[in-house]
């Protein structure tokens, strides 16, 4: 299968506990970092509460735009994890006991240990199909062209891999960076000319204390070393001693 220039992605990150600041989201950079391994690019991240409607108009907002959606958080077995009713309800199907969900949590802790709330996780949309998770058991699933995984990170990354099965892998995205002394300010008219001239590349400026980052990706590398070395050359005539590293 040829590879697409682009795909895209999305990422909804539901749960009261992000918001109030109880839980530090560790997913979104593993996320991105993973997705982008495999060519596929994170456009828009969205953060919503536990609450159904919430839930239904970020996911469907995004799942209009995008490739690829993926969800964490709310999927266990208390009172406030409503997502799978929330994403059964905004593609318009019923929720319902999922037979192998069923049997995968008898397996794993015992029939008689599965009472109503752990049930409960095996509770998904009718046209759902499982993403392996091995270390809770308690499956993921994906619906269309939705992943659904646990908040929790240890299992959402195991979920992920699951999902990377299942996914079209886009063409590889290289990455090239010149840190320099200068501030964003002296170099930010020439960088915004450099992107007019580039816009197959994604140029990026990051600052820190003694300088700035200057991040060049794209999927073609010719152009992408273009445009590094065209950089490289207007930073020298600005300050020839100005670059500190280049990788």
């Amino acid at each position: 299968m040829q590879k697409k220039d682009k795909i895209s992605a999305g990422f909804l990150i539901i749960g009261d506990e992000i918001l109030s600041g109880r839980t530090n989201d560790q997913n979104l950079n593993f996320l991105a970092k993973n997705l982008t391994e495999l060519g596929i690019i994170l456009c828009e991240v969205r953060v919503v509460r536990d609450v159904e409607n919430e839930i239904i108009d970020a996911l469907l907002a995004l799942q209009n735009k995008f490739d690829y959606v993926f969800t964490s958080g709310g999927i266990g077995p208390t009172h406030d994890d409503i997502t799978s009713q929330a994403i059964a309800n905004a593609f318009q199907e019923d929720l319902i006991l999922n037979d192998d969900a069923q049997k995968i949590l008898y397996q794993h802790y015992g029939k008689n240990n599965v009472n109503e709330a752990k049930l409960k996780m095996a509770y998904l949309p009718r046209s759902a199909s499982l993403l392996d998770n091995p270390i809770s058991s308690a499956p993921g699933f994906r619906i269309k062209n939705v992943f659904v995984m646990a908040g929790i990170p240890k299992i959402f990354q195991a979920m992920f891999e699951a999902c990377k099965k299942e996914l079209q892998f886009g063409k590889k995205i290289f990455t090239k960076e010149i840190t320099i002394t200068l501030t964003e300010s002296i170099i930010a008219s020439d960088f915004s000319n450099l992107q007019k001239e580039y816009p197959e590349v994604i140029l990026g400026s990051y600052p820190f204390d003694n300088g700035t980052s200057l991040v060049f990706r794209s999927t073609n590398q010719i152009l992408l070393e273009e445009a590094m070395q065209k950089m490289i050359a207007i930073l020298k005539k600005i300050n020839f001693d100005s670059i500190t590293k280049i990788s």
